[in-house]
């Protein structure tokens, strides 16, 4: 089966499109600045839907980056305090009758502390920040997702709410969602489309 949009399956960021974690995420990078007298401004808005690796080499050249990531990483799974947004139940629970995969900038096991706190189900295919070379904004998570599902990246739907995102998703020729709950709407321009929820942008 497939959506009325002709979409034969659909990918899905995590972090601002299936769960709101975005308390958590801010309080992690307050708590990780302070400790190495960082000013935040440099990371504030900087880091949804970003690898932390890719973060902190920019922010902190002079740092480990791999060791203070993995670090960051621990605070996330120990804090992994998430909500549901709108839709996402319905979505993972194959609500759209297409298949469904997410690509995220967390790692693995981040994500699945995620999915668990909100009590949402595990897809079969997550592609995370550990099984990529290049995270978002380059596209190769949404190819491989796309590749996984047996589908051309051009028929799929691609669900973002970060700029990195929606260029990872157009970059993989698949027609992108912004989903408007962390960013502004002019920072998703390069979307095809803006929506409020998973809810509004699927009908669901």
């Amino acid at each position: 089966m497939a959506l009325r949009t002709g979409h034969r399956a659909i990918l899905s960021d995590l972090d601002g499109v299936l769960v709101d974690s975005g308390d958590s995420i801010e309080e992690v990078w307050r708590a990780w600045a302070a400790s190495h007298a960082i000013d935040f401004a440099l990371l504030d808005g900087r880091f949804h839907g970003v690898p932390s690796l890719a973060v902190i080499s920019r922010v902190a050249p002079q740092l480990d980056a791999r060791a203070e990531a993995a670090a960051v990483e621990q605070m996330e799974i120990d804090h992994p305090a998430t909500s549901v947004l709108p839709g996402a139940a319905a979505l993972l629970g194959g609500a759209s009758g297409v298949p469904v995969a997410i690509v995220t900038s967390c790692t693995d096991a981040l994500a699945r502390a995620r999915l668990g706190e909100a009590g949402l189900p595990i897809p079969e295919i997550m592609v995370t920040a550990d099984r990529v070379t290049n995270g978002k904004p380059d596209p190769e998570g949404y190819r491989a997702a796309a590749a996984a599902l047996g589908v051309d990246p051009a028929d799929c739907l691609v669900l973002e709410d970060a700029p990195a995102g929606v260029a990872a998703g157009r970059g993989a020729g698949a027609v992108v969602v912004g989903i408007t709950t962390t960013h502004r709407r002019e920072e998703l321009a390069e979307a095809h489309r803006l929506a409020a929820s998973v809810a509004e942008a699927l009908g669901l």
